[in-house]
């Protein structure tokens, strides 16, 4: 980990037991907050229920509360460039930026893809989680922690976009370390890791 983002990142951790308090349950579940109403349009584009619908655009139900808050965060300070994201987190404090990331997590994981997939392909996928231990940052079942992503059933496009992205170095990540493991990976098997990872139930 180094440089700003690392900074960015041991900030907010040494922030995390300051998170605004969990919703309160009412009879018909989460009772709506101000964090409710300003996620609408996110998750209109996002998917209500966690599930996206849009191409290149991520599913985000069950990404771990940290995760999401880290990566509003850097939005919010044109750490990550994505202009209608850029735009939807300005003048967001760090009290919003939580309280959605805890909504935003206790949505439903996204489904991952029901048909059968390519027997192949899928162990190709498999030797090369193996080969360089994706499955140990991401969790055996890929569901993240912390500040690491949610995988599972994550949408292949976007899965694709994201990994090339960290592969040509122009997505930012907390240290170098998913840049150097892409290094090495064709984009042949970055199209079977994606392929792997939204059917992986």
């Amino acid at each position: 980990m180094g440089g700003l983002l690392g900074v960015v990142l041991v900030l907010m951790m040494a922030a995390l037991p300051a998170r605004a308090a969990s919703l309160e349950e009412g009879p018909d579940g989460p009772a709506p907050t101000q964090s409710h109403q300003r996620l609408a349009p996110c998750l209109a584009c996002h998917g209500e229920k966690g599930q996206s619908e849009q191409p290149e655009v991520p599913s985000l139900g069950a990404q771990p509360a940290f995760y999401v808050m880290v990566q509003l965060y850097m939005f919010r300070e044109r750490l990550r460039t994505v202009e209608i994201m850029n735009t939807m987190t300005q003048g967001l404090t760090d009290d919003d930026l939580r309280s959605m990331a805890d909504i935003i997590a206790k949505l439903p994981p996204p489904r991952p893809v029901e048909a059968p997939g390519d027997p192949a392909r899928l162990d190709r996928a498999r030797a090369l989680i193996q080969q360089h231990r994706c499955n140990f940052c991401h969790n055996p079942n890929f569901s993240g922690v912390q500040q690491v992503p949610r995988l599972a059933g994550q949408r292949e496009d976007y899965l694709v976009k994201a990994l090339r992205e960290y592969k040509s170095n122009t997505r930012r990540s907390y240290d170098a370390a998913m840049g150097d493991v892409l290094y090495a990976i064709s984009d042949e098997q970055l199209l079977d890791l994606a392929y792997f990872l939204a059917r992986f139930q």
